[in-house]
């Protein structure tokens, strides 16, 4: 199973900076066996049906951005260098790992000055990385931080442009609720309250998990045999009540769909010990690829993505590497948006 297998040209008109507004007029690739239908977001509950259940990742994204000074005595007197710190994720002493530009210019022990009277120091550098830790704990970091820093676009918006304000409502969830992530479960970005309350209304039912998304899911594959691909790991809960909601629906014999490929991987990890839904918590690095065995999801929603990337390789193991061959043609065809702000597909395998 060679890299090139899951390769495809893109146009860069494509490629959104910004989402859809109203969120729901996002339009939607629905795939459904052989067919094919061009909608939106807004005609969801149009292949949904009651007894459905939704699994939304609840996580949320932290304004894992941020721009500081780091000061340093010499010969000459005091001089600064500017620096760009990129959270992570948390270290298990308490620190933060980050990735920092230009790592050179700091030095294990030095501190790094950000704005809210928020400070890091170096703790370590390893694997092109630093471990921070900051001035600030709980409530005076979270506020700190809100202040400082700024929402982690993905690389291919961030080289567009810059984030700003909009960014803080654009890149969050309607129902995020556990801060963690530095990067969005971008199919959720589409949901508003207006369309949950229809879909409940119709008989759909929804379960909160969490996985918090690290900036590695932007990581590109780098073995041409694809399977010898080492995931990123992240963090992630399915609690016992979510497990018992999701297997109950299971066992009624109606249909469990992920609304983001964070919330299928998560289900999945939980399932793979016993090949049924169980509570489950702690870091997973499931690789999904072509071959695999599904044991909780019978559909999917999730955006467009990118070529040659684990998550086309996610896609082509539900739907089969020619259907979303198919899939991928007809999105470019008829212009959809791609990537993180862009439009979604619903993809219910034959």
């Amino acid at each position: 199973m060679k890299l090139s297998d899951f390769d495809f040209d893109l146009p860069d008109r494509l490629i959104a900076t910004r989402p859809a507004r109203p969120r729901t007029s996002a339009r939607l690739l629905v795939a459904e066996g052989d067919a094919i239908t061009d909608a939106t977001v807004a005609d969801l509950g149009q292949w949904l049906r009651p007894g459905d259940r939704l699994v939304l990742n609840d996580t949320k994204v932290i304004p894992a951005r941020l721009s500081g000074v780091r000061p340093r005595m010499g010969p000459a007197g005091e001089t600064e260098a500017r620096i760009e710190v990129t959270l992570l994720d948390p270290a298990p002493d308490g620190g933060w790992r980050a990735m920092v530009k230009p790592l050179k210019k700091l030095r294990e022990g030095e501190v790094v000055r950000f704005g809210a009277g928020l400070e890091a120091k170096c703790l370590s550098k390893e694997d092109g990385h630093a471990v921070l830790r900051f001035n600030l704990e709980g409530d005076a970091f979270d506020a700190a931080l809100n202040e400082a820093g700024a929402m982690p676009l993905p690389p291919y918006i961030a080289a567009r442009r810059t984030a700003d304000a909009q960014d803080r409502e654009d890149y969050q969830t309607v129902w995020a609720r556990n801060a963690g992530a530095v990067a969005a479960p971008t199919a959720s970005l589409h949901f508003d309250e207006a369309l949950l309350a229809a879909l409940a209304k119709m008989g759909v039912a929804f379960t909160h998990v969490t996985l918090h998304v690290g900036a590695g899911t932007f990581l590109p594959v780098k073995v041409e045999d694809v399977t010898t691909h080492k995931m990123h790991a992240e963090w992630g809960e399915v609690s016992e009540t979510a497990a018992a909601e999701i297997a109950a629906t299971k066992a009624a014999g109606h249909r469990v769909i992920p609304v983001g490929t964070t919330a299928l991987r998560l289900i999945e990890s939980a399932a793979q010990e016993s090949g049924q839904i169980a509570p489950w918590r702690g870091e997973t690095d499931i690789f999904i690829y072509p071959g695999f065995t599904f044991r909780v999801t019978d559909a999917l929603m999730t955006n467009f993505h990118l070529p040659r990337s684990t998550l086309m390789m996610l896609v082509s193991a539900l739907m089969g590497s020619a259907r979303i061959r198919m899939i991928y043609e007809h999105a470019i065809a008829e212009e959809y948006r791609f990537f993180s702000y862009g439009d979604a597909s619903l993809l219910i395998p034959g």
